[in-house]
C-alpha cells in the first residue's frame, strides 16, 4: 500500500437508506450536516438512496427507485422514437 495517500480521520458514520430506513453504522470520511442518535449515542448522518437492502439486485424484487423524476423525464424525451420503432 503507498504511503500518505490514504485518510486519516476516519470516523463512525451512521448510513441512512431513505427508501426503507434501514441504517448501518461503519467507518467513514465523508462530510456530513446531519447526525442520528442510535442507542444513546449521536452519530454524523449520510443519507442514501439505495443499498444492499434495497437494490434489486441483493433483494431479488424488481423496484424502481426515482427520487428526482429522471426515469420520466426520460421516458417523456424518448416516448415519441418508441412509439414510432413499435409501429414498424
Amino acid at each position: 500500500m503507498k504511503k500518505g495517500i490514504h485518510p486519516e480521520s476516519y470516523r463512525l458514520v451512521a448510513f441512512k437508506d431513505m427508501s426503507n430506513d434501514h441504517v448501518f453504522i461503519t467507518k467513514s470520511t465523508c462530510r456530513t450536516k446531519e447526525t442520528i442518535v442510535i442507542d444513546g449515542v449521536e452519530y454524523p448522518l449520510y443519507k442514501l438512496e439505495i443499498s444492499n437492502t434495497s437494490h434489486p439486485f441483493y433483494t431479488g424484487k424488481m423496484k424502481l427507485v426515482d427520487s428526482t423524476g429522471r426515469v420520466d423525464k426520460f421516458r417523456n424525451r424518448y416516448q415519441k422514437r418508441y412509439e414510432n420503432k413499435k409501429d414498424e
